[in-house]
């Protein structure tokens, strides 16, 4: 089983908290899908697992025309083998979602959406440099839900100057459609972007971490109590809807990355194409499978399962962790994760390793503890 994400490397304006490869110019559109389309062609020759969740990120695919997604799906499927329950997920912004868009969408052979509205608040927005308004957002939701059931909204916690009652006003909006999915993120201030250039200025003053966990609580205790599952630390879904590309991801799955910047697993290499739209149909055009690659140490791959495992449901299993890399590693696992235990941070089902509720918005931070070091 595996997954294929297609990086579309488009959007309308740069995000201030943004720090994923994208251009503004859709000059170059056409080229680009065409390369994508080879790029499928030249992965597929000799793969032989079966394609489970293909997702459309970016980037911005929702400014992609509807014929131009239909010749990638297609693609995918005549060059790959695809299951009969394959999720398709295409990300887009509220603004790109007219009536006409959704009722085109709803032909092709999209079955989920996951829409970028962020916030349900103008000021938010604004700071953020969203190219759509709350008014947006509303009446793209209202539309969206008269053709698609399987619909996903992204949200942003740990705005600047935010509280715990301008949180709950905008989850409160949030919750009244009762969707399916709900993706909640903390503003994270990335490298390079204009989000960190305002903090460095004191333009914007970052929200304290307290406050920030307190809204991590507020949505977790709010969704839970709506039988929501947070099967992930930013995932809410209700039953039989979680992300299938998402739970893939977590779970240490295969997964093929199409287009520029998109990275590629393989169960134990990771490789990506370049960052660079002009560079990325140079090396398709030449065959070039992947701009650069690397092969993970033991070590590499019991770190990232430890990473992902403390952020879901399905948690770290001791039997898994002797099995595949032996009972010392497993033994310093165990004795590196006994303060975490009496801090109540950490919690033992059975076989299975997971954070409590106090540990969940932690477990980046108690994974880094618990990381075998490379020397």
């Amino acid at each position: 089983m595996a997954g294929l994400y297609i990086h579309i490397p488009f959007c309308k304006q740069a995000c201030h908290y943004c720090n994923f490869h994208f251009s503004t110019s859709l000059k170059n559109r056409k080229d680009i899908v065409q390369t994508m389309i080879k790029e499928i062609e030249i992965k597929s020759v000799g793969y032989e697992d079966l394609i489970e969740t293909i997702y459309f990120g970016g980037g911005t695919p929702s400014l992609l025309m509807i014929s131009e997604i239909d010749s990638l799906i297609k693609s995918v499927i005549n060059n790959f083998t695809i299951s009969s329950q394959i999720e398709i997920t295409l990300e887009a912004n509220p603004d790109d979602l007219n009536a006409k868009k959704l009722k085109e969408l709803s032909k092709s052979l999209i079955n989920r959406l996951s829409i970028g509205i962020q916030s349900f608040n103008d000021q938010d927005l604004k700071l953020m440099n969203r190219s759509h308004n709350s008014f947006d957002s509303i009446n793209c939701i209202d539309k969206s839900l008269k053709y698609f059931d399987n619909i996903s909204i992204d949200l942003i916690y740990g705005m600047p100057n935010s509280d715990l009652i301008s949180w709950e006003k905008n989850l409160n909006i949030a919750l009244k459609w009762d969707l399916n999915h709900i993706s909640a993120y903390a503003l994270t201030v990335e490298p390079k972007t204009a989000l960190e250039k305002f903090i460095k200025k004191e333009i914007v003053v970052p929200l304290h971490d307290e406050i920030v966990f307190e809204q991590f609580n507020l949505i977790h205790d709010k969704l839970t109590d709506l039988n929501y599952v947070n099967y992930e630390l930013s995932s809410f879904a209700k039953k039989g809807y979680f992300s299938k590309n998402n739970s893939a991801y977590w779970l240490g799955k295969k997964y093929i990355g199409i287009g520029p910047s998109s990275h590629s697993f393989d169960g134990s290499s990771r490789s990506w194409n370049v960052s660079n739209n002009t560079l990325y149909v140079s090396d398709i055009k030449n065959n070039k499978m992947y701009h650069q690659k690397e092969k993970l140490s033991n070590i590499d791959q019991y770190n990232e399962y430890i990473m992902t495992g403390l952020r879901t449901v399905w948690g770290i299993s001791l039997t898994n962790l002797a099995e595949k890399f032996g009972e010392n590693t497993k033994n310093h696992f165990i004795n590196k994760s006994k303060k975490f235990f009496e801090s109540k941070l950490l919690i033992i089902e059975n076989d299975l390793i997971k954070t409590s509720k106090k540990g969940k918005f932690l477990s980046d931070g108690i994974a880094s503890e618990l990381f075998l070091i490379n020397r």
